[in-house]
């Protein structure tokens, strides 16, 4: 634990600091730096003092973010471990118990309940586990590490902006170790900027009002851009001999477009919106048509694996049938996956970091190389495509 002393609130409150605290270097200093540039963006020196004083640098946050092997799963395996009976009957039962929440959400931000009970159950399981990090510590830790210090930074500020209004405990508001809290796991300027009082108390309480923490996730998302009364994704049906080049997220057409591809719905019809084919396996596996607000749930998180059966999911809780798994080629293993990206490293593409999990970067470097050597574009690597780069 590290304690402000009388000494460091006089030096804060003894002139403007201009610069940013830069990341890495003793933790204390950065802590010092931190606090200097909270009372230069107008905040009182004691209560800066107050909300740094019990921070701490915590190693197994560094750990935690370092080690998200659950990614280098696909999709299908993914899916089936993320969305067992369980979650899909509690997620079904609290769309019953919830029902008027629900119509609220959708009647002002017109967010389908499916979306928030699918990120409401993969986040905490509908409240259960909520994380036990930390979370000023959490953050100061990543802002402090020099790999995405820009995208924590901003939320140490947030959190101080919020323990001025009294919704935050430097010492005991805890959450993931990436700074999110509550139910469906919010950083502090998301909350911020999309709190919402649900339940009418005064407070914005998302660790423990559902009321709060579903309707403050509805109102995110349409800040994100959410498009109501809009599908997000839909299962097709793919022809064998269509132009795989097509596929993936680079390419919006319209339905009538996809149909006449031979693109067939495979409950219903297709929507009348521009849409992506995407192939989280490739031209095997299963085939899904993204449609605008599918984009949406990148804002919420990164992971192409992560989104796809996020959105697959809130498909399922209203009705959807379980996928088609179909018979993709075998993916590679993490070793081979790594292997890969060094090769096409190697050759000029930007797979970004060697790590193993099938990124943005590596599955557009992989359709690329698959174009080069006249192979099938539909992003999936296998170990013919390792064998023949």
């Amino acid at each position: 634990m590290r304690l402000f002393s009388v000494l460091f609130i006089a030096l804060l409150a003894s002139g403007p600091v201009a610069a940013q605290a830069p990341c890495g270097g003793a933790f204390s200093g950065f802590v010092d730096d931190l606090g200097r540039e909270a009372v230069d963006r107008g905040h009182d020196p004691a209560t800066v003092a107050r909300f740094f004083s019990s921070v701490r640098q915590d190693p197994k946050v560094l750990a935690a973010d370092r080690r998200q092997g659950v990614f280098q799963m696909d999709f299908t395996s993914f899916a089936r471990r993320l969305i067992s009976a369980n979650r899909l009957n509690t997620g079904r039962a609290k769309a019953r118990e919830l029902s008027d929440l629900f119509d609220r959400i959708e009647a002002e931000y017109g967010v389908s309940r499916g979306v928030l009970l699918a990120f409401w159950a993969f986040e905490t399981d509908f409240g259960g586990f909520q994380g036990d990090f930390n979370t000023l510590d959490a953050l100061v830790t990543l802002a402090h590490d020099c790999r995405r210090p820009h995208l924590f930074r901003p939320q140490i500020f947030a959190a101080l902006e919020l323990y001025a209004r009294g919704d935050f405990d430097p010492a005991r508001t805890t959450g993931a170790w990436a700074g999110e809290i509550g139910q469906v796991q919010m950083l502090p300027r998301d909350i911020l900027e999309n709190g919402v009082d649900g339940d009418g108390d005064g407070h914005v309480r998302l660790k423990t009002s559902a009321a709060d923490a579903l309707m403050s996730g509805g109102k995110m998302l349409q800040s994100l851009g959410w498009r109501a009364g809009e599908p997000w994704l839909q299962e097709v049906v793919v022809p064998g001999g269509m132009d795989w080049a097509k596929t993936g997220l680079e390419t919006q057409l319209p339905a009538a477009e996809w149909e006449a591809m031979g693109v067939r719905a495979r409950e219903g019809r297709l929507a009348d919106f521009p849409a992506s084919v995407i192939l989280p396996q490739g031209r095997g596996g299963p085939a899904f048509l993204a449609y605008p607000n599918f984009r949406v749930f990148f804002e919420w998180n990164q992971s192409f694996t992560y989104v796809l059966t996020a959105a697959y999911f809130a498909t399922r809780l209203e009705g959807a049938p379980v996928f088609d798994p179909g018979n993709p080629a075998p993916g590679l293993s993490g070793d081979e996956m790594k292997a890969l990206q060094r090769k096409l490293d190697a050759r000029g593409f930007d797979v970004g970091k060697i790590d193993g999990i099938l990124g943005a970067g590596t599955r557009a470097s992989v359709r690329a190389v698959q174009a080069e050597m006249g192979m099938p574009v539909d992003g999936w690597p296998t170990r013919e495509l390792l064998g023949r780069l």
